[in-house]
């Protein structure tokens, strides 16, 4: 005899429509905790794709991810003067948004070092890595921009030449991959009209200066683009890569380049730390416990369902002590309906996730090990679930078959 057989006989409709409710519980749960995988991952992602061992930034800062780092261009050739550096790579890294089509498009632009970087590392899907200096562009597929598609940043228009999968920003936005210059050209993009200010702001202090009272031809100098003038630092970038020698100790290595005053340096596992412990902290736990408070409230509701299926059922069971079944029998009936329903409660969720969860903006990562460990959790659930009916069955008197 099995009670969840018979409710499917006596009531198919109501069986179907409370697996389906428990099915879509547990797939929000199951949902959850994809999301919280795919946070991760998308927070460690260009860390560790992009394939280098330090990472060289600002002094006291948790850059360029976690923080807003800035450090001369020159220092590039600074730390290939260090042992057992083997390759040192220029970082850009920033945020934009722009219209596009009148909608919003929000991008993280990714500077690679050219011509060490191409984006050969990039995992495309169509197209190809840069061929040019200039113009050329690699995007994600979540942008949605195809191949050969034109698009105005700044003063200058990129062609679409590659695209990537799943390389985005650890906020889900699609990263746009351009050469250092070009990512430069981006991010320090001003009008024309606020150009001519600034060369109008400093003629007007080179006229006011003691130095052009004595050098009149050096206040004329000031309506040269900043890039002319020397006095003037060249745009700085958020980060230097460093690819060690084999078999090169990369603490030692950092300690060298520590001893410097103006720059700060990561590993890989350190960058990871700061990734997880800072810039998506706060998000992981809140990930996290919206998981554990659903798993809580599908246990409560599991047993709330149980102890109505019980209550329907409370004069079959009184006929059934009535005849001398023993209670040991009628518990495991109840028992085996609830872990019945956890069962086909997680094969809906799984089914459903599966068709639902890539449609989801971020990524949403199930991983087997959190899948059985989920399958465990919804054991644990039915069988707690079934408690509250198991008490009230045990309650139940065989002369109440007679009423």
């Amino acid at each position: 005899m099995n009670l969840a057989t018979k409710d499917i006989r006596h009531s198919p409709g109501r069986f179907a429509l409370t697996s389906f409710g428990i099915g879509l519980l547990l797939m929000i749960v199951m949902g959850m905790g994809g999301i919280y995988r795919g946070l991760i991952a998308d927070a460690t992602l260009l860390v560790d794709r992009v394939g280098t061992d330090l990472w060289v930034v600002q002094r006291g800062t948790k850059g360029p991810f976690a923080e807003l780092s800035r450090i001369p261009a020159n220092l590039l050739y600074r730390v290939l003067s260090v042992p057992c550096v083997r390759q040192a790579r220029e970082f850009v890294y920033h945020t934009i948004q722009r219209e596009y089509q009148g909608k919003p498009l929000r991008m993280a632009v990714l500077g690679l070092s050219w011509p060490t970087d191409r984006g050969e590392w990039v995992p495309l899907v169509a197209g190809r890595p840069l061929a040019r200096s200039h113009y050329e562009m690699i995007v994600d597929k979540t942008l949605k921009l195809p191949l050969g598609q034109r698009i105005r940043l700044g003063k200058d228009t990129y062609t679409v030449v590659g695209i990537s999968a799943s390389m985005v920003s650890a906020s889900g936005d699609g990263i746009g991959f351009v050469t250092v210059a070009d990512s430069q050209s981006i991010q320090y993009d001003v009008a024309g009209e606020a150009v001519r200010l600034e060369r109008e702001a400093r003629y007007a202090r080179g006229l006011h200066s003691a130095l052009g009272a004595q050098q009149p031809l050096l206040v004329q100098q000031a309506y040269k683009s900043s890039a002319e003038l020397p006095a003037i630092a060249l745009p700085q970038i958020s980060a230097v890569m460093l690819g060690l020698a084999p078999g090169a100790d990369a603490d030692q290595v950092a300690r060298i380049i520590s001893g410097w005053g103006d720059v700060s340096v990561y590993t890989r596992q350190g960058q990871h730390v700061l990734l997880l412990h800072g810039l998506v902290e706060k998000a992981r736990r809140q990930i996290g416990l919206f998981r554990f408070l659903l798993t809580v409230i599908a246990a409560v509701i599991m047993a709330l369902i149980l102890y109505t299926l019980t209550l329907e059922k409370l004069h079959s069971i009184a006929l059934l002590k009535l005849i001398g079944a023993p209670n040991h029998r009628i518990l495991g009936l109840i028992l085996q309906q609830a872990i019945f329903l956890g069962a086909v409660g997680y094969a809906i969720a799984y089914l459903l996730g599966q068709k639902i969860f890539p449609k989801f903006p971020r990524r949403v990562i199930l991983l087997n090990d959190d899948l059985l460990q989920l399958a465990l959790i919804v054991l644990g659930i039915s069988v707690l679930a079934s408690l509250l009916g198991i008490w009230k069955a045990l309650h139940v008197q065989p002369n109440e078959a007679l009423a």
